[in-house]
């Protein structure tokens, strides 16, 4: 899966899809896609991090708690 990075508009290759979808998981491991040599694997904070069309990561993968802030 293919995310973008906010600040730099790179696009990021998502190495442990498991942790993007975990809320408890704060950062996901990534390259970055720049060129054609593979880059090293980095982390990522997901707060960091779009879908490539521009939309934000959904809440339930970003805050373990986001069903309590919804019926607040």
């Amino acid at each position: 899966m293919f995310l973008q990075d906010k600040d730099s508009g790179t696009l990021v290759e998502i190495l442990d899809i498991e942790a993007l979808f975990s809320p408890l998981e704060n950062a996901v491991s990534g390259q970055i896609q720049s060129g054609e040599d593979e880059q090293t694997p980095e982390s990522f904070a997901k707060e960091d991090l779009i879908f490539p069309s521009g939309e934000s990561l959904p809440l339930c993968w970003l805050d373990a708690n986001y069903k309590r802030a919804q019926s607040a």
